[in-house]
Order: C-alpha cells, then sequence, then structure tokens
C-alpha cells in the first residue's frame, strides 16, 4: 500500500525510562527524517487506494487507536458497542447524530490521542508544575550542561538538540525558560497549536531538502517518500510526479518554495474531521436527510468500525474518557 503523506503524528520526545546512558540518533523515541511531523491526519492508512476505498481509514479515524486494538468480534458484538458510541455522539439525545455532532466526535477521539501521550510523558518528570529545558534535556539525551556528548556523534546530537531547543523556545509562550504541561503540550504535537505550525514547515524543509537550497525539488520529494529506489518505479511514485508537477509547484518553477511546502503538510481551509464527518454521512444516510438514525449507522456497522470495535462498555465504566 502507498505511504501516507500525511502521516499521524511522529514524535520527538523524550524517552520513557530513565537512562544515563546516551541514546543513539533515531533512538529514544527521535524520528527518523522519513517520519516528519506533519500536519495530523485521521489514519495512517490511505483513504482511497487507486479509486478504492479503504475502510480501515474511516475505523481509524472514527474509533482513533482503538481501531487496532479490539478485533475478532462478532457482529452483534461490533453493533452492541457501536451503539453505545452512537448514544455518546448524539449529545442532544434527539436519536439523530447530524454532521456537526460527528464531526466533533471525531475530534475529540483525535485529541484524546495527543492528551494521552502528553500525560503519560508528563508524568515520566515526577510531580512537577513545570518542566526545565535541562531535565528534558538529560532525561532525552542523557546529559545535561555538565555532561556534553563528546563521542563521535557529538554532531548528530548536537543538531538534534538545537532543533529541539528550537522548537521549545517557540513552545514556551512566556519565555520563563520553562514549559508548563499544555506547553509541552505543543512542544511535543507542534502540528496542533496554531502558534507552532511555523516549525512544522521549518521541519520538513530540512529533512527533505538534502541540498539545503531551501526548496525542495522533484527529487527530493520523490525520495523522501520514496528512499529505496532500486526497485521499478511503481505506480503510486509516478502519480506522486504528476502531484508535484501539477499542484505541490504551484509556481511552476520545478521546485517547493516554503509556501508550497507549507500548503501542502497544512492545508489552507481543509479540516480533516469535517471531511471526514461528511464522508460518513453520505455513506450511512439511507433516506437522504442530512442526519444519521442508530438504525442507519448500525446498518452500516462495517463502515465505522467492521469486525473491529472498542471495548467502549468497559472504558466507559473505568474512566469515561469519551
Amino acid at each position: 500500500m502507498r505511504p501516507s503523506h500525511i502521516p499521524v503524528l511522529v514524535l520527538l520526545c523524550a524517552t520513557t525510562t530513565l537512562s544515563s546512558a546516551i541514546p543513539k540518533p533515531n533512538e529514544a523515541g527521535h524520528k527518523a527524517s522519513s517520519d516528519r511531523i506533519h500536519e495530523k491526519d485521521l489514519s495512517e492508512q490511505q483513504h482511497f487506494e487507486d479509486e478504492v476505498h479503504n475502510p480501515e481509514y474511516d475505523h481509524e479515524a472514527f474509533l482513533g487507536e482503538e481501531a487496532r486494538t479490539f478485533e475478532d468480534l462478532s457482529p452483534e458484538e461490533s453493533k452492541e458497542k457501536l451503539g453505545i458510541i452512537y448514544d455518546k455522539i448524539d449529545k442532544d439525545n434527539d436519536g439523530l447524530v447530524t454532521e456537526d455532532e460527528l464531526k466533533e466526535w471525531i475530534r475529540r477521539v483525535q485529541n484524546l490521542y495527543v492528551e494521552k501521550d502528553t500525560d503519560r510523558q508528563w508524568k515520566d518528570y515526577g510531580d512537577i508544575e513545570e518542566l526545565d529545558w535541562t531535565d528534558y534535556k538529560k532525561r532525552t539525551y542523557g546529559f545535561g550542561q555538565e555532561n556534553e556528548p563528546d563521542s563521535e556523534d557529538e554532531s548528530d546530537y548536537k543538531d538534534m538538540i538545537a532543533r529541539d531547543k528550537r522548537r521549545w523556545d517557540l513552545a514556551d509562550q512566556d519565555r520563563d525558560g520553562k514549559l508548563s504541561k499544555t506547553e509541552f503540550s505543543h512542544f511535543l504535537h507542534p502540528e496542533e497549536a496554531d502558534h507552532m505550525r511555523s516549525i512544522v514547515v521549518d521541519e520538513t524543509l530540512e529533512d527533505i531538502d538534502k541540498d539545503g537550497n531551501g526548496v525542495i525539488d522533484l527529487e527530493e520529494y520523490i525520495a523522501d517518500m520514496w528512499p529505496d529506489q532500486d526497485d521499478e518505479e511503481p505506480d503510486w511514485v509516478k502519480t506522486e510526479r504528476e502531484q508535484f508537477s501539477s499542484f505541490r509547484d504551484k509556481n511552476k518553477d520545478g521546485m517547493m518554495d516554503r509556501q508550497e511546502v507549507q500548503d501542502w503538510i497544512i492545508p489552507p481551509d481543509y479540516d480533516h474531521s469535517e471531511a471526514e464527518a461528511k464522508h460518513l454521512v453520505f455513506e450511512a444516510d439511507g433516506n437522504r436527510d442530512g442526519k444519521l438514525t442508530k438504525e442507519e449507522v448500525l446498518a452500516k456497522y462495517d463502515l465505522f468500525v467492521g469486525s473491529q470495535a472498542t471495548d467502549f462498555g468497559e472504558a466507559l465504566t473505568r474512566h469515561d474518557e469519551f
């Protein structure tokens, strides 16, 4: 399957266990250049593959990370749990789910991952109100101000640290040198905060622009998506070449400048949650009234959950996360 061009979040973040050893590049939670942060899409899956609809995209968009956890449920079990979800989406309890209610649900599902990930990593630092840069650097790289790297990988670490520090400073809105939990969330997930999106563009350019001339040419664009070019070029790569020429390179100068890169990874006036809500309503709305009854949703249960469904009955009892 063709790789996603706007992948679900990839973290450039702290390790989950404290270590005195200096981690190697691309370990300890660090991302490879091909795993850049883009604006968060709703799924790592492609929604359409060669014009064929992929239901796994809808499952992940609708269920979030829970979609990958619960398999092997019978249709009856899937429908039962989907009914629980439906009742949660129907905020006004009128027996109809509107496009707006569905859009809000999808946003909550996506935001839940960010919240849970931030909570998990924040707790790793103990009972704190703010996180100091030195503490973050020590935990992430294994050293602090008094223990700088002196290994053969020193330049690699310096580049990583400088990149982290630049993102840290942008997340530090009150300029006190420390990050609150909210600021830390923006640091971990810059695509989720408007004031951080410039860093997403900067990092994307740095990762793909191998010759350092400040723009991305066609071959750099393709090499980032298809790094192993020993085999015959697949059809999806040929399609991407056409996409680059027809849509990415808007001024037709043979390369993407910073604004064109931003339009690519952070599309203006495009809301993933709204687009997915419209798609689900269109597919499941049997009487075409623009709203979904529970019966309509359950009749299309495979669109929403297929053979996968969440353990919302248990989850809601435990913490009512949704």
